[in-house]
C-alpha cells in the first residue's frame, strides 16, 4: 500500500515509473544496494528524528554516513535522537526499512545531507522494505520536497 501512495506522489513529478520493487529485503544499506546492484555509499538512507518540539525531522543521507551530533545540535538545536520505529511509522506513514521522504503527512520536514551530492544518481527508499527508485540529487529535491541540503554527517576519510 505505502509503495503505491509513494508511486502516485512521484508520478507528479514523472517518476513513478523508477519504482523497482524486489522479492528480498531492501531494509538496510547493505541489503539494498544488492538488491539495486550498486555501491552502498548511493543507497539514499531516510533517517528519522525528533525535532526540538516532538516533530518528526527526516533527513536524506549517502548511505555511507552517519550523522554527526554537534553538526545536528548546531543546525536544530537539539540532540540528535532517532525516532522509535513505532513513532517513525506514525509520522511518516512507512515502516522502518521503507521510511523515504515522499509521501508525508503535513509537518514532517525533510532535509538532505550534502554526503549525497558526490552521486550523479541514488536510491532512496519507495514506501517498503523492498523497495526503491533511481534518481538524480536534483530530483530528489524536487520529489522529497525537501527544505534545504544540510551538513549534519561525519567528515569522510579518504
Amino acid at each position: 500500500m505505502s509503495v503505491e501512495i509513494v508511486r502516485q506522489h512521484l508520478s507528479k513529478y514523472g517518476l513513478e515509473n523508477r519504482v523497482m520493487e524486489f522479492a528480498q529485503s531492501s531494509a538496510t544499506v547493505e541489503l539494498a544496494a544488492v538488491a539495486v546492484g550498486t555501491e552502498p555509499a548511493r543507497i539514499a538512507k531516510t533517517l528519522s528524528f525528533y525535532g526540538k518540539d516532538g516533530e518528526c525531522i527526516l533527513i536524506v543521507t549517502a548511505g555511507d554516513q552517519k550523522i554527526d551530533n554537534s553538526k545536528y545540535k548546531a543546525q536544530f538545536s537539539c540532540k540528535a535522537k532517532m525516532m522509535t520505529a513505532d513513532d517513525a511509522l506514525t509520522a511518516t506513514g512507512h515502516a522502518v526499512g521503507g521510511v523515504c521522504p515522499f509521501a508525508l503527512p503535513t509537518g514532517v520536514r525533510v532535509y538532505l545531507d550534502i554526503s549525497l551530492q558526490r552521486f550523479e544518481t541514488v536510491y532512496p527508499a519507495a514506501g517498503s522494505a523492498s523497495s526503491a527508485v533511481r534518481m538524480s540529487c536534483e530530483e530528489l529535491k524536487k520529489a522529497s520536497e525537501a527544505l534545504a541540503w544540510i551538513d549534519v554527517c561525519k567528515t569522510r576519510e579518504g
